[in-house]
Order: structure tokens, then sequence, then C-alpha cells
């Protein structure tokens, strides 16, 4: 079988990405390269969502309860007791946890997508050609990984 298939239109692209999944053809060895996105080829192939959603949420939720308990511990080492308000003011600590949640939420989610991606292993990941404006699918041999 040809490893590499070439297109100028659309329509004909998704018919053969069609025809190589019905005819047996592993989608994780199928890589695709196209001018801009292509949705119902990712329907085609049954992309799965991200991992890195998971870092995302493991990062947000670990920056929020680390921007409560940084500013509930803070506030319960040095007390400013001022004309009977509560040493520990949740309100107020809501921004702080926020802009914490934020934070680390996105950091994580680097780390997460340099992980899951193997960076930094340029090799991997650059394609030596350039496609232009072509539709093109590349099969990978079956025991090359």
């Amino acid at each position: 079988m040809k490893n590499k298939f070439s297109f100028d239109e659309k329509h004909k692209f998704l018919h053969k990405l069609e025809e190589l999944v019905k005819s047996g053809v592993s989608t994780e060895n199928i890589n695709i390269f196209t001018p801009y996105p292509v949705h119902e080829a990712e329907e085609i192939l049954k992309v799965k969502p991200s991992a890195v959603r998971l870092f995302t949420l493991i990062g947000a939720l670990t920056g929020l309860l680390f921007g409560f308990f940084l500013t509930i511990w803070t506030s319960l080492d040095w007390p400013l007791i001022r004309g009977g308000k509560p040493i520990v003011a949740i309100p107020a600590f809501i921004i702080v946890a926020f802009e914490l949640t934020i934070l680390f939420g996105g950091v994580i989610s680097f780390i997460g997508y340099l992980f899951l991606s193997r960076l930094p292993n340029v090799e991997k990941i650059s394609e030596p050609e350039e496609h232009g404006n072509q539709f093109v699918i590349h099969i990978e041999n079956e025991g090359k990984k």
C-alpha cells in the first residue's frame, strides 16, 4: 500500500480518508496535514480529547486550594484585629484564590503539554516537507513508532 496520498480538493481527501479507515488501517498510524482545520477528518479518525485538560483541572484546583490556604494562614499567623472585623474574611480572599487558580491552571497546563508532547524532541514533531495548499494523508508503518 502506498504510504502517502496528496489531494488538492477537500472532498477527495475526506473520501480517501474514509476509505482507508474502513479498509482497516489503524487510525493511530494515520497522520494528516491540511492547509486549514478540517473537522470532518477529526470525526472520521475519532480523535480523542486531549489529556491536557486533566492537567488544567488539577492545576486549577491546586491553585484554588493554595490561594485560600495562603491567605487564611497569613491572616491567622499575623492577625490584624481592627474594629470587630473577622480575622478570616473569605470574601476578601476570593480574589487571591481566583488569581492563583488561573496562574496554576495555566502553568500546569503548559507543563502537561510539554510532558504529553515529549518535548523538547523537535525531530518527532516537525515535518520536513512543506505541503502548501494540499491535503496530505501519511500512513506510518505498523512496526515503526
